[in-house]
């Protein structure tokens, strides 16, 4: 493999960024860092030391742009509301970065994780991109995620066969309907936040969760909070643990006005820390935090 290049990157955690649940298909290598795909382009990337990664030479600029290594974390950081638990959750995930992912890739991605868990969200993805997305020659086993008009013309006996379950329905009308213009991804960008999520709302299968992450990990939206199920459980424990009855649309409206304009950095951290806890420290006090 030919030398890496060096680039600035601090705060910056690879690993930790690349197993926080935003992106599936990144391969860690025996020898250390991982090997993946930037859109079309394959590219290597190590970190060795604090303050920088080494890259494929030719992709220093892709990769900074994807990695948002020019993301002011100081600020986002100091914008989250002060609490014990998202003091934890900083200090846990410092270094993890809101990646910006291909529009497709990410709507897809995202809209065959439901009820899945990150392995199985990566077993998924890495089947669809095996059986219908183009090889990468010379950096074999990575294939670009297939377009949704190669998706379009998959059956959904075939998509069940990557082990998406009922998910392969909603991911097949959704790739006809972007593949036959019905929602356009690329004119979302110039929408507003609430019109945005409407839009990506009329695709099959895609609710807020999904449209959020579709918005923060795609769009750059980084007030989008998504809501999945561990998120939910954070929040009634850290905020409503005394409360009852309280609605999905009331965290929804809880998180838009209560971590600021970085919220999916908020929700993104609190997701990752708590992943990395015992499941027993969603229904401890919050008081034990």
């Amino acid at each position: 493999m030919t030398d890496l290049v060096p680039i600035p990157a601090l705060p910056f955690d690879l690993q930790q960024t690349l197993d926080s649940g935003q992106v599936f298909h990144w391969v860690a290598e025996e020898r250390g860092g991982y090997r993946g795909l930037i859109g079309e382009t394959p590219v290597r990337v190590v970190q060795r030391r604090e303050g920088e990664i080494l890259v494929t030479p030719g992709a220093e600029a892709l990769a900074g742009r994807y990695f948002a290594l020019d993301h002011d974390l100081e600020s986002i950081c100091a914008s989250f509301p002060e609490s014990p638990a998202m003091t934890e959750a900083v200090a846990f995930c410092r270094g993890v970065r809101i990646i910006r992912q291909p529009l497709w890739e990410c709507l897809a991605t995202f809209l065959t994780s439901s009820m899945k868990q990150v392995s199985h969200i990566r077993q998924m993805s890495q089947a669809l991109r095996q059986r219908f997305g183009e090889r990468v020659p010379g950096w074999e086993p990575l294939a670009l995620y297939p377009a949704p008009e190669r998706l379009a013309k998959a059956s959904e006996a075939e998509l069940r066969a990557c082990g998406l379950g009922f998910r392969a329905k909603n991911l097949l009308a959704t790739a006809r309907a972007v593949a036959e213009g019905v929602v356009d991804l690329e004119a979302i960008r110039a929408l507003d936040d609430a019109a945005a999520l409407a839009e990506l709302c009329r695709l099959p299968g895609v609710g807020p969760k999904i449209a959020n992450c579709t918005l923060l990990f795609a769009y750059e939206r980084l007030r989008a909070f998504p809501i999945d199920v561990w998120i939910e459980r954070v929040l009634r424990r850290l905020y409503f643990a005394r409360k009852r009855n309280v609605t999905p649309a009331r965290l929804r409206e809880f998180a838009a006005h209560s971590f600021g304009p970085y919220g999916g950095y908020a929700q993104q951290y609190l997701f990752h820390y708590a992943r990395s806890r015992p499941r027993s420290w969603l229904h401890e006090s919050p008081g034990e935090i």
